[in-house]
């Protein structure tokens, strides 16, 4: 690996991975695709501009990567094993928090969890969508609206839950 790419890795990996675990659901599978990102990286030249438009250059990278496992997974079957027994509040609300983040629009996902996972700015989120500033800022606004309504009952449960257990009153 070039040092220029040793460079990005050491700035970039943990906000990449985060970014790949919830964009992807998997970790195993989030840092296998990060491992595809530098030696991408590292295959080519990095650009000459602000650290802002490089880590937008990265995020892009991985934003293509996340695209291209998904469509890869629409193409084979997934076997999901059947569990039984009950599961807790917390892990329903885990589940609830995954289903939600899926049934957002792809491109409304990724600028979300690019703000809020990984931490990019607007701009740097601009650059790695290919969307103006005014756009992310409505993807995002728009994603946090629609998981604050689809993640309202599931919260409310946990927490009556919750407050069961220690014997509160709701």
């Amino acid at each position: 690996m070039t040092a220029e790419a040793e460079t990005l890795f050491a700035q970039h990996y943990l906000p990449l991975v985060r970014y790949l675990c919830r964009a992807v659901g998997r970790p195993d599978i989030a840092k296998d695709l990060a491992q595809d990102v530098f030696l991408r990286i590292s295959r080519t030249v990095v650009p000459q501009a602000s650290r802002g438009e490089v880590q937008a250059w990265v995020f892009r990278i991985a934003r293509n990567l996340v695209i291209d496992y998904h469509r890869q997974r629409q193409r084979t079957p997934l076997v999901v094993p059947i569990t039984t027994g009950a599961r807790s509040a917390s892990q329903d609300v885990v589940l609830a928090v995954n289903e939600a983040l899926a049934a957002l629009a792809d491109i409304d996902r990724d600028v979300f969890l690019m703000r809020e996972v990984a931490g990019l700015s607007y701009d740097e989120i601009a650059g790695a969508c290919d969307l103006t500033v005014d756009a992310v800022r409505s993807r995002i606004h728009r994603a946090r609206l629609r998981l604050r309504e689809d993640l309202a009952a599931p919260i409310a449960t946990h927490r009556t839950s919750t407050m069961k257990q220690s014997g509160r009153r709701p």
